[in-house]
């Protein structure tokens, strides 16, 4: 392991956890303090919602000051968030605007951590500054691991952690620690790898400039391919917050799983999703290539999709997960493999900013709906979120017949 990547790899891991360290705890906060069950949809959505709004403006920034110093402001965000977490934990419980005092600051809190959490798209930058073309592709597929390693480590050590007699303060001060540990890491092991002499001067723009990805993309003005991937991701992003929203639920309805089976059952899966990631990924891409390893992701995503729909029987259907796995595995990683060999290096933080914008929008917009709609159709929903993967699967044939191998080369 080359010890550059060292803390791009601690970030990657330290963004997730702040998402998935929560999942087994926020809810039992919620109804603690008597809110309904869409506040804890809410606290979700917060933080994805903020890390649309920080992810480009961070990438930016570190086009324009450097990566070193955005990462250090960002993750000191991070770390204050979880303190503020943790004071909101000790308030008294009264009422405001309708809500218990501490769950309105534990709000604040997640926007905070989401803001700061954007520094994906400068990890993401950091990452392209210091590796070859050869090494991106196998490179972004180890983050893809450790992110998966991520979601798998987050519900168990959250869950442990709140099991002390100091309750949910031991998920806040072991997150804190976390995070300072990757603070101290940045500043003391991380170089700055944008030297500025490849810095951009700043651009001034609006909020609203910033939140229009449209707008953000014309001015941009990446070449056709970068302009091709940023529809595909659309799509896909799309379709990962439907399968993302409703998973859980249709595994509960469909083998009447309680809290531990289904816990054991997400570890697997996302235990796999990481080796595939890691390994699986890069097998393909030395065999096939970047953009056809995505195509044949979309392609058994879409598979995967419609396959799970066909079998109440559980081996059986872990064989048809395991496609659908297998698919989401190959598209994660080649997706900003694809982007940071295509952009341009002076751009690099602001188009990949751009890139995580589109995927924290999708977070952000589409469980409610997601949740809502399996609600009434139930499992015919994944027919729905299968068409999104075979849009993108079409939309990305298209491109390259348009395009021809040589631009996504």
């Amino acid at each position: 392991m080359s010890k550059k990547l060292i803390p791009a790899y601690l970030l990657t891991f330290v963004n997730v956890l702040g998402f998935s360290i929560l999942m087994p705890v926020l809810p039992f906060i919620v109804n603690d303090y008597g809110a309904p069950k869409w506040v804890f949809g809410l606290l979700l959505t917060l933080y994805s919602t903020f890390q649309f709004v920080g992810a480009p403006i961070l990438g930016s920034l570190s086009d324009m000051r450097g990566r070193k110093p955005v990462l250090i402001v960002s993750q000191a965000g991070t770390l204050l968030s979880w303190i503020v977490f943790g004071c909101a934990l000790l308030l008294p419980d009264f009422p405001v605007f309708g809500l218990a005092l501490p769950l309105v600051v534990i709000g604040l809190s997640r926007i905070l951590d989401g803001i700061t959490g954007g520094n994906v798209s400068t990890t993401n930058a950091y990452v392209s500054d210091v590796t070859t073309r050869e090494e991106k592709s196998y490179i972004f597929g180890y983050l893809g691991g450790i992110a998966g390693l991520g979601f798998i480590v987050g519900p168990a050590l959250g869950g442990y952690s709140a099991s002390f007699s100091i309750g949910y303060l031991g998920t806040v001060l072991l997150s804190m620690a976390i995070s300072l540990i990757t603070f101290l890491t940045i500043i003391f092991w991380l170089k700055e790898s944008h030297p500025v002499e490849k810095r951009v001067p700043r651009k001034r723009q609006s909020f609203w400039k910033t939140i229009f990805i449209v707008r953000r993309v014309r001015e941009l003005d990446p070449d056709p391919a970068i302009k091709s991937l940023f529809v595909l991701k659309a799509f896909f992003s799309s379709m990962m917050a439907f399968y993302i929203a409703t998973m859980s639920l249709f595994l509960i309805d469909l083998f009447k799983f309680d809290e531990g089976e289904l816990g054991l059952f997400l570890l697997v899966a996302g235990a796999f999703l990481a080796f595939n990631q890691a390994f699986i990924s890069k097998q393909f891409i030395k065999r096939i290539g970047e953009f056809e390893t995505l195509l044949v992701g979309l392609g058994l995503s879409t598979l995967g999709l419609i396959a799970i729909t066909f079998t109440s029987n559980l081996y059986l259907f872990i064989g048809f997960y395991y496609i659908l796995n297998l698919g989401l595995s190959l598209s994660f990683p080649t997706f900003n493999a694809l982007i940071t060999i295509h952009a341009n290096p002076e751009k690099q933080g602001e188009i990949l900013g751009v890139s995580e914008s589109i995927n924290s929008l999708a977070t952000a917009l589409f469980p409610v709906l997601a949740a809502t709609l399996y609600g009434i159709i139930g499992f015919k929903v994944y027919y729905l979120i299968a068409l999104l993967a075979l849009a993108a699967f079409i939309l990305a044939m298209k491109s390259f017949l348009k395009l021809g191998k040589a631009a996504f080369d």
